[in-house]
């Protein structure tokens, strides 16, 4: 099991190679087929035209095949540019990012899917958002390629992520993406948040932009996705709007969840109560809904009790922490001695 870092984004920038090139190309590769050499050829061909000096760090999550064939002769005949990571085992899109950075040399750090999904010329457009002072810049593909079904799931999964989380972003499901190494050295990878790193990242207080880009190719089939797959989307959902609001503030979140519970739970059990005082013959104890009124204000009690366990351990370690995130300080030069 990989312990997740626990290091200030300035540790962890530190413990990284210098930064000696202008663009590190980061590619998560999940299947055996993926094009790897599409996209070195084509986004490195592009940054080379644009006069930006570059590497590529393919990430091997747990597979090899064709893939790994191609990465390795890229490697041969340049091992400069191009160097593979490979993983035992599979541990997810994020692990790749974090790998990938920690062996980076690039000054920003661009993420790719393992195909070209779009127009390679786009980039430069990104990488001039970056260097006109955006820390991540996040693409919306339009218009896409892909199937209407497709499209119809993408516009929901992100409409539901603007009304919810109110960040303002239109296609969150588009892995080609632009950020300072800074940035993502203070951002915390794990499970699924490799999706969700620009809503992250906005939460912070980030400089993100979205930018258009032209759409070329999506890789997979059309349809709806499984049960499981929407389960899990609507999890890790829940799990960023705790994350981004109430990781410090835990009682808010679990004070009124826990309260709505046990305000129901009494108002089933009281009403009950109050039947029982009205018409002394009602049963009591023997009424499913007196019963399920005292669960969920029992329940409603240790939710709250979660959270107030949460606000104390926050407050022990309150002197650690740091909500906010310092852009520039702005001083007067000191006068001449």
């Amino acid at each position: 099991m990989v312990e997740p870092e626990n290091k200030a984004p300035e540790e962890r920038l530190s413990d990284l190679p210098e930064a000696t090139l202008d663009v590190t190309i980061v590619l998560p590769v999940q299947t055996a087929d993926g094009r790897v050499r599409e996209v070195v050829e084509a986004l490195g061909g592009e940054l080379t035209r644009l006069g930006r000096t570059w590497e590529c760090v393919p990430v091997f999550d747990g597979v090899r095949g064709s893939a790994w064939e191609e990465a390795t002769a890229l490697e041969a005949a340049n091992p400069e540019q191009v160097r593979p990571l490979a993983f035992q085992q599979r541990f997810g899109e994020s692990a790749c990012l974090s790998a990938g950075l920690e062996s980076s040399r690039g000054r920003v750090i661009v993420t790719s899917p393992q195909y070209v999904q779009i127009d390679p010329s786009e980039i430069g457009e990104m990488l001039h958002a970056i260097d006109e002072g955006a820390d991540l810049v996040v693409p919306w593909r339009k218009p896409r390629v892909d199937p209407l079904l497709n499209r119809l799931q993408s516009i929901g999964f992100n409409l539901l992520i603007r009304r919810i989380i109110g960040a303002p972003f239109h296609d969150l499901n588009c892995y080609l993406r632009a950020m300072r190494r800074e940035a993502l050295a203070g951002l915390a990878i794990y499970g699924d948040m490799y999706r969700f790193l620009p809503v992250v990242a906005y939460r912070q207080g980030y400089a993100v932009e979205e930018l258009q880009v032209r759409h070329v190719r999506e890789w997979g089939g059309a349809g709806m996705f499984g049960l499981g797959v929407y389960v899990r989307r609507v999890i890790d959902i829940a799990a960023v709007v705790f994350l981004t609001r109430f990781t410090l503030q835990p009682l808010r979140f679990f004070g009124a969840l826990g309260g709505l519970f046990a305000l129901v739970g009494a108002v089933l059990s009281g009403g009950v109560l109050v039947q029982k005082l009205l018409i002394p013959e009602a049963g009591v104890w023997n009424r499913p809904l007196f019963l399920l009124g005292v669960m969920l204000f029992v329940l409603g009690v240790q939710v709250v009790g979660f959270g107030l366990v949460g606000e104390i351990i926050i407050y022990t370690r309150a002197s650690a922490l740091r909500e906010y995130r310092i852009e520039r300080v702005y001083e007067q030069p000191e006068p001449d001695a």
